[in-house]
């Protein structure tokens, strides 16, 4: 996991300087939380290891949960990217929603040992009251997405309301991550492949 890539041709050099800064504050908390997870994790090492004084750190971040705050944003935007690029996959839709359970778990492999705070705020801001409501709509949408172009294709079963299944996906999701962040040495690709597989069998059109 690392910080958004970003255009920052169009902002000022101030401007610039100053995400250039925030980004590297979350790219060094990034390496260490996955070292020492997030609760061992001081502030002072992170701005030891961004370059950064601990005024410019609390000027970007009130605290180091707000950070990880930021880091769950960035989760989410990259799940919202990956089920974007899985309903363009060629193949059935079986084919995608493996293909999307596959790179769930190779992220999760990837995040290391910070994940079970990570995940927790990452649910925190998907549906949390407020503005951000939005985002568990767009999630919704981005699941949604795959079940409707399964329906037009021909190859997910009408038996069931579009709605019903892509709940059914997104429930599958959020388990898999529950199971995941809370218990010790939880063999993710293995139930990611087994989810997959049984998602695919269970909605595919029967013939």
């Amino acid at each position: 996991m690392s910080a958004p890539v970003e255009d920052l041709s169009k902002l000022t050099r101030r401007e610039r300087r100053k995400r250039e800064v925030r980004n590297r504050i979350i790219e060094a908390a990034v390496e260490l939380f996955d070292r020492d997870g997030f609760a061992a994790t001081r502030v002072a090492a992170i701005c030891d290891r961004a370059d950064v004084a601990h005024k410019t750190f609390f000027n970007h971040f009130p605290a180091k949960q707000d950070l990880l705050r930021e880091m769950a944003s960035v989760y989410l935007a990259g799940l919202l990217e990956r089920l974007e690029e899985t309903r363009k996959q060629p193949g059935t839709t079986g084919d995608r929603i493996t293909f999307f359970f596959d790179r769930v778990a190779e992220n999760a492999c990837e995040i290391g040992s910070m994940h079970r705070e990570l995940i927790t705020e990452v649910v925190h801001v998907i549906h949390e009251s407020g503005t951000e409501t939005e985002q568990a709509q767009k999630l919704q949408n981005a699941f949604g997405a795959i079940i409707a172009e399964g329906v037009a294709r021909g190859d997910i079963t009408t038996d069931h309301p579009p709605e019903t299944l892509t709940d059914m996906m997104m429930g599958a999701f959020y388990a898999l991550m529950f199971n995941w962040s809370n218990l010790d040495h939880y063999p993710i690709a293995q139930h990611a492949s087994a989810t997959a597989r049984f998602l695919a069998d269970a909605m595919s059109a029967k013939v």
